[in-house]
């Protein structure tokens, strides 16, 4: 790996590779993440307003709406299912959603899968000021500690948009991965250059994500069938380089009703084939800081 591959302007991060070896002689490593934006997935960020950290005011009620869709339907839909085929999975939540919701975040919690920080307002790092940005952080992290009652470890964020001002702060707080980046299909290491901090990138995909294929606010319709044929080829050919697979739902997408048995077909799937070490995301970030 090019140790340019991730550096910032300054030069304060290098990337290095981690080799890593699956338990149980696994070829494979999935983990299965949700991005619980509810709201926000919806309405453009100048059109929210803030009391307390809770979004309050959303002019395109409509558009809103498919974002409250998937707290209402989707998630106890999503829920129920990992619970049903026993699949351990990753929710990114933005603070203001936690919130908004805190049962529903609780619920999640509640059934022993793991919560990230997804930012606050799920306002795009890249086009957020320095400032704005610690906001977006620290009242992230406030919302969970208040919620859920634990501070997040690992980071997605919003849009999967980074900067380097976000690296400095997931420095700062003590993260410990982000799932952000995509110049790697195998988990990778950023190490910070003068204090030896790392954070290990997990690495999402837009084509493992249910929204490029059934984007919100009246798309065209898409055949299921072409999403779950890519989402499938990245695990059938993943065991060659032994990569990790992660895959990107969102409640409002894929917890529609008649979409939830494409994600119930996957995971199924998954469940059923050999060589497969599914796990959420900290149990993988952990595995690779062991060096196993």
């Amino acid at each position: 790996m090019s140790p340019d591959l991730y550096v910032d302007p300054a030069r304060a991060w290098v990337a290095r590779e981690r080799p890593t070896t699956w338990p149980g002689g696994a070829g494979t490593a999935v983990s299965i993440t949700f991005d619980v934006d509810a709201e926000l997935s919806g309405a453009p960020p100048q059109e929210l307003e803030l009391l307390e950290g809770v979004p309050i005011t959303e002019s395109d009620l409509g558009r809103v709406s498919e974002g409250q869709y998937g707290i209402r339907r989707g998630l106890p839909r999503i829920l129920a299912l990992l619970d049903e085929l026993r699949v351990p999975a990753t929710f990114f939540v933005p603070g203001a959603t936690a919130l908004r919701h805190p049962e529903a975040i609780r619920s999640i919690a509640a059934a022993g899968h793991e919560i990230g920080h997804h930012g606050h307002l799920h306002l795009p790092d890249h086009d957020v000021e320095p400032a704005r940005l610690r906001d977006e952080i620290e009242l992230g992290l406030a919302a969970h500690e208040q919620v859920v009652g634990r501070r997040p470890y690992g980071y997605r964020s919003p849009s999967w948009s980074l900067s380097p001002t976000t690296l400095e702060l997931l420095r700062e707080h003590g993260f410990r991965y982000d799932s952000s980046m995509m110049a790697d299909d195998r988990p990778n290491e950023l190490v910070h250059r003068s204090s030896g901090f790392s954070i290990v990138e997990l690495a999402p995909h837009w084509d493992l994500d249910d929204w490029p294929w059934f984007p919100l606010g009246n798309p065209a319709p898409r055949d299921p069938e072409l999403a779950f044929a890519c989402w499938w080829a990245a695990l059938t050919e993943a065991p060659e380089e032994g990569r990790h697979v992660v895959y990107t739902f969102h409640p409002e997408v894929i917890g529609r009703a008649h979409r939830l048995p494409l994600l119930r077909r996957l995971l199924t799937e998954v469940r059923a084939r050999d060589g497969v070490w599914l796990a959420p995301l900290g149990e993988v970030e952990q595995l690779v800081r062991a060096g196993a």
